[in-house]
C-alpha cells in the first residue's frame, strides 16, 4: 500500500495505473472506488485509503457502480497468477492457456496484463528468459548451456528472441561488448557535456559528464567508433528530445534489464513531460507496491537517461529524490518540462 498522499495524487489525476492497487473510500457517502473513477473528487478530509475491496467493505463502504472497484481485484489476482505460471513454467505458457488458467478470454487478458505491468505475457516471459540467459552466460564457459538451462529450445530461439531487442550477442554480454559496434559522440546541450552511444539498434548510453573513458568501462571489449553520418543524425534527433522535451518514443533504444527492470522502464516512459510520480507509485504501477525500494534501484539502472525519464520519479513527500547526474540537472530538466 502506498502512502496517502500518494494515493491522493493518484485519485487526483485518475491514474488507472493504480487501479487494483488501492481503493478510495468516501465516508461522507459510504461508497469506495477504483482511484481512476470518473466520478466527481470528494473532500480530501472524508477519504480514507484501503489496500483492498475486503478492507473498504469491512469498514461499512460499497462499492461504486460507476467504477465497479470489487472487480478490479479479479484483475489483480489473475495478473499474479499468470506472472507466478510463467516464472515456473519449464517451456512457453501460450496467451490461450493463461487466459483459460484465470478465466478470462486471451484479447481481454492480453489488456489486463498490459495494463498492469505495462508490457504483454509474451514479452514479460521474453524478458525472464533472457535475464537468466544473461545471468547464465556470466558463469558460464558454455553459451548454448546457459540459454538451454534459461528455458528456450535451443540457439536459434534465443537469438530469435534477443536479437532485435539487444543488438549484442550472447558472448557481448559475457565479454564486455565483444563484437559490438558502438558508435559515440560527447555534444553540448542546456545541461551540460552529453554522451550518445549507439549499437546498430539503437542508443545504449545517453548520460551527463561522461566521455570515451566512461564508455570504454562499460563495454571495455567493444569496437567504439567516434561520429559517422547516420549516427550524427541520431545524435540531433536525441538533442532535440533533450531540449525540447515531448514524445521521444521514434527515437531507437537499445537496452536490456530483469523484466522489473524492463517493466519499470515501460512505465517511465508513459509519464508525460512535466509529471512527476513517487517511487511507491513507480512500484504499485507494475504490480508490485511494496517494491519501491526495488523500483527505485530499476530507476537508477536506466542506462538512457531523459529518453526513459527517470527524471521523472520523485520522492513520496515531494522532495526531488536522488538522480544519477546530480540534482542540478535533475531540476532544469523537470523545469523545462513545466514551461
Amino acid at each position: 500500500m502506498m502512502d496517502d498522499d500518494s494515493a491522493w495524487a493518484a485519485v487526483m489525476r485518475r491514474d488507472k495505473n493504480c487501479d487494483g492497487q488501492f481503493v478510495t473510500g468516501v465516508l461522507s457517502t459510504g461508497i469506495y472506488c477504483r482511484p481512476s473513477c470518473a466520478a466527481r473528487h470528494p473532500l480530501r478530509k472524508n477519504v480514507r485509503f484501503f489496500a483492498t475491496p475486503e478492507q473498504a467493505e469491512a469498514a461499512g463502504l460499497r462499492p461504486c457502480k460507476r467504477c465497479a472497484p470489487d472487480c478490479v481485484s479479479r484483475d489483480e489476482a489473475a495478473v499474479a497468477r499468470a506472472m507466478a505460471t510463467i516464472e515456473t513454467a519449464e517451456e512457453r505458457v501460450s496467451l490461450a492457456a493463461l487466459a483459460r488458467a484465470v478465466g478470462y478470454s486471451p484479447t481481454h487478458f492480453q489488456r489486463v496484463f498490459k495494463r498492469k505491468l505495462g508490457v504483454s505475457p509474451a514479452a514479460y516471459a521474453r524478458a525472464l528468459r533472457a535475464d537468466r540467459a544473461k545471468q547464465g552466460l556470466q558463469g558460464r564457459a558454455r553459451v548454448t548451456d546457459a540459454i538451454y538451462d534459461a528455458g528456450y529450445s535451443g540457439p536459434s530461439a534465443f537469438y530469435r528472441d534477443n536479437g532485435k531487442r539487444l543488438g549484442m550477442s550472447p558472448s557481448a554480454w559475457k565479454n564486455g561488448g565483444a563484437g559490438a559496434v558502438i558508435h559515440w559522440s560527447v555534444v553540448d546541450t542546456y545541461l551540460g557535456r552529453m554522451l550518445v552511444a549507439a549499437t546498430d539498434k539503437g542508443v545504449c548510453r545517453l548520460s551527463f559528464n561522461e566521455g570515451e573513458a566512461e564508455l570504454r568501462d562499460r563495454f571495455p571489449n567493444a569496437v567504439l567508433d567516434a561520429g559517422g553520418p547516420q549516427f550524427d543524425a541520431l545524435v540531433t534527433q536525441v538533442v532535440t528530445a533533450v531540449e525540447r522535451p515531448g514524445d521521444a518514443s521514434h527515437i531507437p533504444l537499445d537496452v536490456q534489464g530483469t523484466a522489473f527492470q524492463e517493466a519499470v522502464w515501460a512505465q517511465l516512459q508513459k509519464i508525460p513531460p512535466g509529471e512527476t510520480r513517487s517511487y511507491a507509485e513507480l512500484a504499485a504501477a507494475v504490480g508490485k507496491p511494496k517494491a519501491y525500494r526495488a523500483a527505485g534501484s530499476a530507476n537508477g539502472a536506466n542506462n538512457v537517461a531523459v529518453l526513459i525519464p527517470c527524471h521523472r520519479v520523485i520522492a513520496s513527500d515531494g522532495s526531488m529524490g536522488g538522480y544519477a547526474y546530480g540534482l542540478e540537472i535533475k531540476r532544469k530538466l523537470l523545469e523545462m518540462e513545466t514551461k
